[in-house]
């Protein structure tokens, strides 16, 4: 985790025995500044609106919040329900797939059921393991909305809430979805609510205090977020010198690895053949490459197998 830690340690909170077990077994030993300073409010059942960016370690703290609730009344529920008792929303399938991740790590000795909806592939895989029966469900609004609809689940026994990055719902057009899902929960002071955000813009903000239970404003700031060891440039180059000097800056960094952000998908197969064809081997990623293959070439990015990656 790249976030600076600080000296709260884990076992000082008061989690529950096999939150803690998963911790130790993952190594996570001191909190990160948004661990540190949401935790204690959410394991208190405050609900939390967080200002903090990816690499924060946000998802371990709402993670850790959302199993704290789920295994402390868990004693007092009833039989186990199929229904979902959580619910944590993210902006894009990548998010979702890490959050998944995380969770798997932190539950090694809880147990909960973790079921994944997202767009994409495995349609009927993933209707099926909601259908089996899920405690936390974790998924992109599309597809959710799409089970919901079609009464794979119901939202009656959700106990905790997550919407994580808000400002990219917003972005992305996903808001009203969104907003459907939070309408349709249990009353806000009948559940842990948390919303994340690199941002707590107006509407962001608006959105919180309208849906959870009179929010405590946890943020990180954004310097204390963004490492020392970046350094940023800006140039303005005219559209016909953008690629001659994305040429020219590439022979004289010679980076090691590198990521070429582009806004459309024909401008990022433009600039792959122009790096291809001066001899930079890259890879492509852009909203139509199947998932599948997304993965992979993200894992062979990440592995050093090609030194470019260019994406929208």
């Amino acid at each position: 985790m790249s976030a600076h830690l600080t000296d709260t340690a884990f076992s000082s909170l008061p989690l529950h025995p096999l939150l803690q077990k998963g911790l130790q077994q993952a190594g996570f030993e001191f909190c990160t500044p948004i661990q540190a300073q949401s935790l204690p409010l959410l394991l208190a059942n405050h609900d939390v609106a967080g200002q903090a960016q990816t690499g924060t370690g946000k998802t371990i703290a709402f993670l850790l919040a959302t199993f704290q609730r789920l295994l402390t009344n868990q004693d007092a529920q009833k039989p186990a329900s199929k229904q979902p008792r959580a619910l944590i929303l993210a902006p894009t399938r990548e998010l979702a797939i890490q959050i998944v991740k995380d969770a798997e790590l932190l539950n090694s000795h809880a147990g909960l059921r973790i079921v994944i909806a997202h767009g994409g592939k495995d349609y009927q895989r993933q209707r099926d393991a909601i259908d089996d029966g899920c405690d936390v469900l974790i998924g992109t609004p599309g597809r959710l909305l799409d089970f919901h609809k079609q009464r794979v689940f119901n939202l009656n026994n959700i106990e905790a809430v997550v919407l994580d990055e808000a400002d990219r719902m917003f972005d992305l057009g996903f808001i009203k979805d969104v907003r459907f899902f939070l309408r349709r929960l249990p009353s806000p002071e009948k559940r842990l609510g948390m919303l994340f955000s690199a941002t707590l813009s107006y509407k962001v903000t608006e959105l919180a205090y309208e849906h959870m239970n009179n929010p405590e404003k946890v943020q990180i700031e954004p310097e204390k977020m963004m490492g020392d060891r970046i350094e940023e440039w800006v140039y303005y180059p005219s559209n016909e010198e953008k690629i001659p000097l994305l040429l020219a800056l590439i022979k004289r960094i010679q980076p090691i690895r590198s990521i070429v952000f582009v806004n459309t998908k024909q401008v990022a197969e433009r600039v792959w053949g122009f790096l291809e064809g001066n001899g930079y081997k890259a890879a492509l990623l852009s909203g139509d490459v199947p998932q599948k293959k997304r993965e992979s070439l993200l894992k062979h990015f990440q592995d050093g197998e090609f030194p470019y990656l260019v994406a929208t």
